[in-house]
C-alpha cells in the first residue's frame, strides 16, 4: 500500500524586532532614513509570508507605506524590487516589458542587410547554390536575432519568482540586474513593492491576480512558464485609496490600514516619537525635543484647517519629518532660533492645500 508524500516543512515567517530602529539604505546625497516596526505592521508583514498572500497596505499619503516595504527588505534581508505604477502602467509590465521600438529598429536594419544580400546572390561570378546557402545561413541569424526573447525584458514579479531565470533572461535581452543591498541575498527570498497601484486602471489588479494567485506567469513568446522557486515573495502593494480596487482582487490580499492617530494629543505623541527615531543623533543630544513639540503642534493645527477647509492633501508624517530636516538643515546649532525659522518654513511643508 503506498504512502502519500508528507508535505515539505515550510520555514516559520522570520520574527521582526520591534524595539529598535534600522537605518534604511539611502540614495547619494538623500537624507537619512530610518523607521521602527509597530508590532501590528510586524504581525501584518509575517501573516503575509505565512499565508503567501500579497500584502495590500491601505492608508492616505504620508503615513509611511512605501517605507515599511523597504524596511521589511532590509530586516529580512531580501531585495527589493520597486515599481510605482501610473496610469500608463500595465499589468504584464510587472512581470516583463517588451521593447518594441528597438525590435522595430533592429528589423529595419535588417531590411536593409537583406536588400544587399538579395543583390549579392544575383551576381554570376558566385554559383547558385554558394549564394542560396549564404543566403540561407545569414536569413536564420537574421531571425534569430529578431527573436522576440532577445527584447524581453524581466520586470519585478518575474525577479522575485525565480532570480536565476531572471538573470538568464537579463543577459540575453542587455539589461542589469536590479541593484540590492550588500546582505541581500535572492535566496531569502525578494520583496517586491506595487507602490500606488490606485493610480492605474482596474485592468492592472485585475491582470495580476492569475500570477499572484499561482506563483507563475508564461512571457511572451515563451513556452516554459515562469514560477516561484525557493522562497515565495514578499509582495506589498500600497493604495491611498484615491480609486476602489477591485473585490476579487482585495479579496485575494491581507489588508494592513496604516493611519495617525484621530487625537490630537496621541497624534503629537507619536510623532514627537517618529522625530526621535529619524533623528537620532538630535534625539541624543537631548536640545531638540522643544522643536519636535513645537513642530508637531503645528502640524496638528494645519492638519486641522485642512480638514475644516474639505482640502487635500492634509499634512501627515512625510510632511512632520521634512519640516524638521529642512529646520535642521538651516539651522543645525542654532535651538534658540528654531522657532522662527519653523514658522517659515511650515508655510512650504505644512499647508499644501492652500489654494491661492
Amino acid at each position: 500500500m503506498s504512502q502519500t508524500p508528507a508535505e515539505p516543512k515550510l520555514k516559520p515567517p522570520p520574527a521582526i524586532d520591534c524595539r529598535k530602529s534600522i537605518e534604511l539604505t539611502s540614495a547619494e546625497n538623500r537624507p537619512e532614513q530610518y523607521h521602527k516596526f509597530e508590532p501590528e505592521h510586524a504581525a501584518a508583514i509575517r501573516a503575509a509570508l505565512g499565508a503567501k498572500r500579497p500584502l495590500l497596505v491601505r492608508g492616505k499619503p504620508g503615513v509611511g507605506k512605501t517605507q515599511l516595504a523597504e524596511a521589511a527588505a532590509k530586516v529580512l534581508k531580501r531585495p527589493l524590487l520597486r515599481r510605482v505604477v501610473d496610469s500608463r502602467t500595465e499589468a504584464r509590465d510587472l512581470l516583463w516589458e517588451f521593447d518594441a521600438v528597438m525590435r522595430l529598429a533592429e528589423a529595419q536594419i535588417t531590411a536593409a542587410l537583406a536588400t544587399v544580400l538579395d543583390s549579392g546572390t544575383k551576381d554570376e561570378s558566385h554559383p547558385l547554390e554558394e549564394c542560396t546557402s549564404a543566403a540561407r545561413d545569414v536569413s536564420r541569424r537574421l531571425r534569430k536575432r529578431l527573436a522576440v526573447r532577445r527584447f524581453l525584458k524581466p520586470g519585478p514579479l518575474w525577479w522575485a519568482f525565480d532570480w536565476a531565470s531572471a538573470q538568464k533572461q537579463a543577459r540575453l535581452s542587455g539589461v542589469p540586474e536590479p541593484e540590492r543591498d550588500e546582505d541581500a541575498n535572492p535566496a531569502h527570498g525578494c520583496v517586491v513593492l506595487i507602490d500606488e497601484i490606485d493610480k492605474a486602471d482596474t485592468d492592472v489588479p485585475n491582470g495580476l491576480l492569475e500570477a499572484l494567485g499561482s506563483g507563475s506567469f508564461t512571457p511572451l513568446g515563451s513556452k516554459t512558464a515562469v514560477k516561484v522557486q525557493g522562497e515565495p515573495p514578499l509582495v506589498v502593494i500600497t493604495t491611498n485609496e484615491e480609486r476602489v480596487l477591485p473585490n476579487a482582487f482585495v479579496r485575494r490580499c491581507l489588508v494592513l490600514r496604516m493611519s495617525l492617530p484621530e487625537e490630537d494629543e496621541e497624534l503629537i505623541k507619536f510623532l514627537e516619537a517618529r522625530a526621535k527615531i529619524h533623528f537620532p543623533k538630535h534625539a541624543k543630544s537631548g536640545k531638540y525635543e522643544e522643536l519636535f513639540h513645537a513642530a508637531a503642534v503645528m502640524l496638528v493645527r494645519d492638519r486641522a484647517a485642512a480638514r475644516r477647509q474639505l482640502a487635500e492633501p492634509w499634512p501627515g508624517q512625510a510632511e512632520y519629518l521634512d519640516l524638521l530636516r529642512a529646520v535642521l538643515h538651516i539651522k543645525p546649532d542654532s535651538v534658540q532660533t528654531h522657532s522662527a525659522v519653523l514658522e517659515s518654513v511650515a508655510a512650504f511643508a505644512l499647508r499644501k492645500y492652500e489654494k491661492s
